[in-house]
């Protein structure tokens, strides 16, 4: 089969697209002929040897849709055929709070999902939702779960209340806005980009600020008049500003540190006289990947996808990853017959809105 290989560090450029032996399903497994798959901003990290525990050779890719083409011994017969979405981790564990020990996100040290088949636990495959395209199934689960735990798990947003995504463009803030607007929230965003702004606001969101604006906390709080959750996956310098806009009793949950540790410290006082909270999160579960799914299929949400190449192009799909020009996720297609319901192809440059 065809695959995706890292077997040096060096940055995307080292990617190599190989033939390797199509893989067989153990014991409780399925195999999964992937019919598309997603980048994260964790596959570039990887390549750039800028990722814990890194082991080479490896197969990239979290994200993957496709059908369940064989079954290992005991898995259940019921699986086979069935149009799947691929559970991007191993190991959560029992405690619904936060992961066991042996957690670990599909693709390195396991293989992933930039490949042409994946074999995982029978447990890991869930009905794909049937009015998405393969493209748009695969483009769903890591940066759609993380920003699901950190929206609803961890900031039990409601409906009604103001909710604020920053640094929009990116696969989770995208999806924290999708997730935020269908659950019938009013939704702000920030961006260094004015033109992703507008996208936003395209796609549902009230309003959004540019944070290179000097101005911008003080345009924020007038905007908004204040927000009851925050999803943040930057840190550095804005994140003291953000509890200048949280309400009493508000959530500020923080996903990931792109932008590094904020470079002063919080103002305690406004911490502890809102009564506010600051909530780590990471991925999710998979009974959260079971609810994500299926609010997808009420809302019949579609997500949105920046650009889709095919799989041979994993190589220029990374360096536009790196570069941070996308607004939603980034595709790689892998080829195959596809159902009536997903003939609907995708150009690179289409944006769903």
């Amino acid at each position: 089969m065809k695959a995706v290989i890292l077997d040096q560090l060096g940055g995307p450029e080292q990617l190599r697209i190989d033939d390797v032996a199509i893989p067989e399903p153990e014991p409780g497994q399925v195999r999964v002929r992937l019919h598309a798959s997603a980048l994260n901003r964790r596959d570039v990290w990887i390549t750039l040897g800028q990722y814990p525990k890194i082991r080479l050779p490896c197969i990239l890719g979290s994200d993957g849709a496709g059908v369940v083409d064989k079954l290992g011994p005991e898995a259940p017969a019921d699986c086979l055929g069935q149009e799947v979405v691929v559970y991007p981790a191993y190991d959560w564990g029992e405690d619904s709070r936060f992961p066991g020990p042996t957690f670990r996100v599909l693709g390195m040290p396991d293989p992933g999902a930039f490949a042409e088949y994946l074999c995982v636990p029978a447990s890991h495959v869930f009905a794909k939702p049937a009015h998405l395209s393969w493209e748009q199934a695969a483009a769903i689960p890591l940066a759609g779960l993380t920003a699901w735990r950190a929206l609803m798990t961890q900031g039990a947003a409601q409906a009604g209340e103001t909710v604020l995504v920053t640094g929009i463009g990116g696969g989770v803030a995208t999806f924290a806005l999708k997730w935020a607007v269908a659950l019938g929230a009013r939704v702000f965003v920030t961006s260094g980009s004015d033109a992703k702004l507008g996208q936003a606001e395209r796609m549902g969101a009230a309003g959004g600020v540019n944070y290179r604006d000097s101005a911008w906390i003080g345009r924020l709080a007038e905007l908004t008049g204040g927000v009851d959750v925050i999803v943040d996956g930057a840190g550095g310098p804005a994140f003291p500003g953000y509890f200048s806009v949280l309400r009493p009793g508000g959530r500020l949950v923080v996903y990931g540190a792109t932008a590094g540790n904020p470079p002063r410290g919080l103002e305690m006082a406004r911490l502890f006289f809102r009564q506010a909270r600051i909530i780590g999160s990471t991925m999710g579960s998979p009974v959260e990947f079971a609810a994500m799914l299926r609010f997808v299929e009420t809302h019949q949400i579609e997500p949105v996808l920046d650009r889709v190449f095919a799989l041979d192009e994993a190589v220029v799909a990374h360096q536009r990853l790196l570069a941070t020009e996308q607004l939603g996720k980034i595709v790689l297609r892998h080829g195959g017959e596809t159902t009536q319901s997903q003939r609907r192809v995708l150009r690179p440059g289409f944006l769903w809105p």
